[in-house]
């Protein structure tokens, strides 16, 4: 019986994640669920069991769980699989027993938080590992589902990645926007140290000369954006490790690896959570008599 709760190993709080599966249900839910309570009697039991369709990362197990327990407390969940576990096309991944009609009630829910965050979490395996061997780690962005930023990062660690900021407020990146509105790299960066108070500092360049405008002391890290794997390359070269070095914009699988083979500490990849495929999974249920 699963009763893990990966969400707080990674410093999310159990009852945020609650809020969200208790939303999906209303959204989906509404009033009641109109369909099973016309076709199918209060008494009935069944069996059912998640099955893989396709190869994939796993990820949202206990998300799922939750949805469960949110509708019928006496609905048992089962699974043998931990976040990050493969699974191979016709694999068995979890089961539920109890309820008919809550079982059916839940799961859509529980298939559509499964089926997105492993997703994400497949994806994410992949560019990790397009980079093994280099030192580069593959970052997320903000580029996330609104309200489900927390359960994609989350995806995004299992499948390997490495999480940036979680929202404006626990980190400093200043981008084009800002410096466009300060007059300058030079004053964008240094209102952003300045301010800081403790946050750590990144800025984004999109040229190499703005590489030395943007070194003010306490600055952290410094994105390259849209540059060419021969452009990071000669920008670590650049700043000689001096600070770390970030890059965005147009990575894709397919050139990922040069991105790592030229230096760079991070590699940040929007589509692992604006464009990652859903996986396949479904739900096969039996009838208990």
């Amino acid at each position: 019986m699963s009763r893990v709760e990966p969400w707080a190993i990674l410093d999310i709080d159990p009852e945020r994640v609650r809020r969200i599966v208790r939303a999906a249900l209303e959204e989906d839910v509404g009033e009641r669920d109109a369909t099973t309570e016309a076709t199918v009697d209060a008494e009935a039991r069944a069996t059912g069991v998640f099955v893989a369709k396709q190869p994939l990362l796993i990820a949202g197990l206990d998300v799922a769980l939750e949805v469960f327990r949110a509708i019928d407390a006496s609905i048992r969940w089962e699974t043998r699989a931990r976040e990050g576990d493969r699974f191979d096309k016709g694999h068995l991944i979890a089961s539920v027993a109890g309820p008919a009609r809550g079982i059916l009630t839940g799961e859509r829910v529980a298939l559509n938080f499964l089926q997105r965050m492993s997703g994400i979490a497949t994806i994410t395996r992949a560019f990790v590992d397009a980079v093994a061997g280099t030192k580069a780690k593959i970052r997320d962005t903000r580029k996330t589902t609104p309200l489900l930023r927390l359960l994609e990062k989350r995806a995004v660690q299992v499948g390997g990645g490495v999480p940036h900021r979680a929202g404006l407020d626990s980190g400093i990146l200043v981008k084009d926007n800002h410096v466009l509105m300060a007059g300058s790299v030079v004053e964008a960066t240094r209102r952003a140290v300045a301010a800081a108070g403790g946050l750590r500092v990144e800025v984004e360049v999109d040229s190499l000369e703005q590489i030395d405008e943007a070194l003010v002391e306490g600055v952290h890290m410094i994105l390259v954006d849209n540059f060419t794997p021969e452009q990071v390359a000669a920008a670590v070269a650049r700043l000689a490790g001096r600070v770390l070095v970030e890059a965005s914009g147009g990575i894709r699988l397919d050139n990922v690896r040069a991105y790592a083979e030229a230096g760079a500490d991070f590699i940040a990849v929007g589509a692992l959570t604006h464009s990652a495929p859903a996986v396949d999974i479904s739900l096969d249920l039996e009838r208990v008599e």
